[in-house]
């Protein structure tokens, strides 16, 4: 709940700017009505056990210290205080030997765009809706200077805060907000917005609001759902899609690389297609709640169960 270390931060950076805007919109956060369990939340990671990592690794995955660092006692207390903060969703986590088995192996995203992205060495990056923040310590590791995600859901900062807990980087940031609170900042090398444009009523409007974070020449990293089609071609599902409720426009790739021309976005590519797996998204003991699989039409999973194509995701990668 305090972000004093993150205004201290930016004082001296890029983006000390930003401080025309930002403790008045968390002060606000601050008061606002918190989720029932946000208290509890708290308890918990005061909770936390103070431990000295014996290693951290961000560049393999989030592998911080090992088993041996902490007693056996320990461990035990470890696993049910984190097991408190769920539905961890994206991950996986490895905290002194703690597997956190998340439903998204968010890592195989990782190793999809890796391949294709600039270097991030010494690079300002923004992740946008980032969850609980897993990319933003993938990020770090392929050595970012400075890493900042914004996602206005409570949980995931929660969880944020309980990985934080144990990597202890003051380079790495998640802030409660969304996209449409932040500034025309102006100052990121790279923007990645993964798994949030077709939540967006407005993408387009979204597009321009990525499009304000970058210096010039930055590099946007965007994954989303798309469906097959030519350039004219966009789903727009009914209440649901998946059971998602919030689903908006599905464009084809073709459709997505005109709306980024659109925006005066260059240099747009494509890197990847991928249809969701069953071995990407699935429930684990970390969740309690549905996945994947019941989200899909049981006798045929190329269809949701509303019978719209399956999810099939896509990275386009394009400059200001």
């Amino acid at each position: 709940m305090n972000f004093n270390t993150f205004y201290q931060e930016i004082a001296q950076n890029r983006l000390s700017h930003w401080l025309n805007t930002l403790p008045a919109q968390l002060t606000h956060w601050q008061k606002q009505e918190l989720h029932g369990e946000f208290l509890q939340w708290q308890k918990t990671l005061d909770a936390l056990p103070e431990t000295k990592p014996s290693s951290i690794n961000l560049q393999d995955g989030v592998i911080v210290g090992e088993k041996s660092d902490i007693k056996e006692g320990e461990y035990k207390r470890l696993e049910n205080l984190l097991k408190k903060f769920k539905p961890w969703r994206k991950g996986p986590y490895h905290i002194h030997g703690l597997h956190i088995d998340t439903e998204w192996r968010s890592d195989f995203k990782w190793d999809r765009l890796l391949p294709h992205i600039s270097s991030l060495k010494n690079k300002y990056v923004l992740d946008i809706g980032c969850g609980s923040g897993y990319h933003l310590w993938r990020m770090r590791g392929e050595g970012a200077e400075f890493v900042v995600g914004i996602d206005p859901t409570q949980l995931f900062f929660t969880q944020f805060n309980a990985i934080q807990h144990f990597v202890n980087d003051k380079q790495v940031h998640l802030l409660p907000l969304g996209v449409e609170q932040l500034p025309e900042l102006h100052a990121f090398d790279s923007v990645f917005a993964m798994g949030v444009l077709y939540h967006r009523r407005s993408p387009i409007d979204f597009l321009y609001q990525l499009k304000s974070q970058l210096v010039k020449g930055g590099e946007l990293v965007l994954e989303t759902l798309v469906v097959d089609g030519d350039e004219n071609t966009v789903l727009v599902p009914g209440e649901r899609y998946a059971k998602m409720r919030n689903v908006w426009f599905l464009p084809s790739c073709d459709a997505m690389c005109a709306w980024l021309a659109r925006c005066g976005f260059s240099n747009i590519r494509v890197v990847n297609t991928d249809v969701t797996a069953l071995g990407e998204q699935r429930k684990t003991d970390w969740i309690d709640t549905e996945s994947l699989e019941d989200f899909l039409d049981p006798d045929d999973q190329s269809k949701t169960i509303e019978g719209y194509p399956a999810p099939k995701r896509a990275i386009f990668i394009a400059n200001k």
